[in-house]
């Protein structure tokens, strides 16, 4: 065998030098970035992430365990010394399990439990604050969460959000993680009267079986927008917007969101205003949930805690430790008031924010948990997706695994659910569609990575995602493409289907590519309604309520963007 000395590429360059100036686009003298810089702070992304990974290992000419969370999340000092005791040494090396984020992947079939679990039983409540406020929560991919309490305001003509009911079709709860448990669902809407949500029993839109359609975003605009408000967040803002519109008039509709400055902000919707800003220990990619009560906010953050902030102040009611960065969002259990939330520790963990404990974690048995948990109510199954391809099945009670499967490549999309089925991205560049029994049903090939995460409407039963080939792709369930449409950019962001009456009764697509574009497609067609370029790169997702449109953008900002008909506006 060939000697090799570790310290030189096939170039003749020194191999840590390579490191630092492969992908990032730094001059040739690689000062500029020292070694304990971490590769997502010095100009690294997902994408590229996945660039310098596939590069080592071609340099390496082997495998490396572990080395995409290490890219991800420790500085390029240490990914080189991984990177040399994997490659050199004489034997397998144990890694430190001081932090699971370095741990080889599990040989062990079976789930990873916590010595020191409380057992909760579905349906049944943990405690909650006393004053309890109805309200429903809009976030990225169309996740929709109604207050229970919601549905016995005495008054609803007090209330600033009227709640119809209406009896769904299926006796099945769909699993947006807002269907009550009496197996009804809502027709939301706003202060003005525009339906943002409907009923899974909407059957305007069905399953298209035209033939499949191809758009280039030529068409003519048919909507325009205008920017209603900004609100300046120090440093990029990554994290996706979370909306949370109470039932009662005095209490404000807030945006909650943050960035790399390490801010959280709540923002008024209508006007803008901020209404409390908080500095937290490190940056912020995650996007923030709203507790069962609404008093709270979840948030998670690179230096691994979880926060628990009060709605109303920004204070800190908690703080829940993890061993690495906590870019997850998290999800809530509608009938427990859990918290579901994944780390680069390579754990889930089920969070009772009342009494301040950890329920129960899990082990993902291959890699760190980026995507977000997804929480399906009927079969009552918690989805978790992780950057070692594996797609697990857990019970929200127990935190045991039910099933898993694994998809070949990381996954850095977050599941979503239809009745019957759930769905996932992953970096292969395929649409995997699995049973909820965890049979492989179809898988869907695009021609780049997928980070995006599918968003499936409850008003046309379609799947909609984007890639990074370029196109935002519909598709229904059985996975038969629809329709296509070529944007200007990777799609890194997850769309979101909305529908308004003040703009000629259409159901769009709202969607935005990293070259900061922000597209407003006809869900049906495919075709292009409108699009706006913002003044900086964009891979937060969007979310709507009513006709305002809400995004983070890399310029620093979040924007509310207003959208009109363009028959009823006014040249400029």
């Amino acid at each position: 065998m060939c000697s090799i000395d570790p310290s030189i590429d096939s170039t003749g360059q020194p191999v840590e030098a390579s490191f630092k100036t492969s992908l990032l686009n730094l001059p040739d003298d690689s000062s500029n970035v020292s070694k304990d810089s971490l590769f997502l702070y010095s100009g690294g992304d997902s994408l590229k992430s996945l660039q310098f990974h596939d590069e080592i290992e071609y340099l390496a000419g082997r495998t490396i365990p572990g080395l995409l969370e290490m890219i991800l999340s420790h500085s390029i000092g240490e990914v080189y010394r991984h990177v040399l005791k994997t490659v050199f040494s004489s034997q397998d090396q144990t890694l430190s399990c001081k932090t699971s984020m370095k741990r080889k992947l599990s040989e062990s079939s079976g789930e990873e439990h916590s010595r020191n679990c409380i057992e909760s039983t579905a349906g049944k409540l943990t405690e909650t604050d006393a004053d309890t406020i109805g309200f429903i929560a809009v976030s990225r991919g169309n996740r929709l969460f109604v207050c229970e309490s919601l549905k016995h305001q005495s008054n609803k003509g007090q209330a600033g959000i009227q709640l119809s009911h209406v009896v769904a079709s299926s006796p099945f709860a769909t699993s947006n993680g807002m269907k009550c448990q009496d197996r009804k669902c809502e027709i939301l809407k706003s202060k003005h009267g525009e339906s943002v949500s409907s009923s899974e029993n909407v059957t305007e839109n069905s399953v298209q079986k035209a033939p499949m359609l191809e758009n280039l975003g030529t068409s003519a605009e048919k909507l325009t927008f205008h920017i209603r408000w900004k609100s300046d967040l120090g440093k990029c803002v990554d994290a996706s917007p979370l909306l949370v519109i109470p039932a009662a008039d005095e209490f404000p509709a807030s945006v909650y969101i943050g960035s790399h400055s390490h801010t959280i902000q709540a923002i008024d919707l209508y006007s803008g205003k901020v209404r409390w800003e908080r500095n937290l220990a490190d940056r912020i990619e995650s996007s923030a949930c709203v507790s069962k009560c609404g008093n709270f906010v979840i948030i998670g953050c690179y230096n691994g805690f979880v926060y628990v902030l009060r709605s109303s102040n920004g204070e800190i009611h908690w703080m829940f430790p993890t061993k690495d960065a906590v870019k997850s969002s998290a999800a809530v259990d509608p009938t427990t008031g859990l918290i579901f939330v994944g780390s680069h520790d390579q754990h889930v963990y089920a969070l009772d924010i009342y009494k301040e404990v950890c329920v129960w974690k899990l082990h993902s048995e291959a890699g760190a948990v980026f995507s977000s948990p997804h929480l399906n109510l009927l079969p009552y199954h918690l989805y978790i997706a992780t950057l070692g391809g594996l797609l697990l099945a857990a019970n929200p009670v127990a935190g045991n695994t039910i099933w898993k499967r694994f998809c070949g490549k990381p996954i850095f999309s977050s599941p979503h659910c239809s009745k019957e089925y759930v769905c996932v991205g992953c970096v292969d560049g395929n649409l995997y569609c699995f049973s909820h029994f965890g049979e492989k049903v179809w898988q869907f090939p695009t021609s780049g990575p997928i980070f995006s995460s599918p968003c499936i409407s409850d008003f046309t039963e379609d799947i909609f995602f984007g890639s990074h080939d370029n196109f935002i792709y519909c598709c229904n369930l059985d996975g038969n493409l629809l329709w296509k449409f070529k944007t200007t950019s990777t799609v890194y962001a997850t769309p979101f289907v909305f529908h308004s009456h003040n703009l000629e009764g259409k159901t769009l697509l709202a969607v935005a590519s990293t070259d900061g574009k922000v597209w407003i497609l006809n869900a049906k067609t495919g075709s292009m309604e409108s699009v706006k370029k913002l003044p900086g790169e964009v891979f937060a997702s969007p979310v709507v309520w009513g006709t305002m449109l809400i995004i983070g953008c890399r310029n620093n900002y979040v924007y509310c963007l207003e959208l009109c008909s363009s028959k009823n506006s006014t040249a400029t």
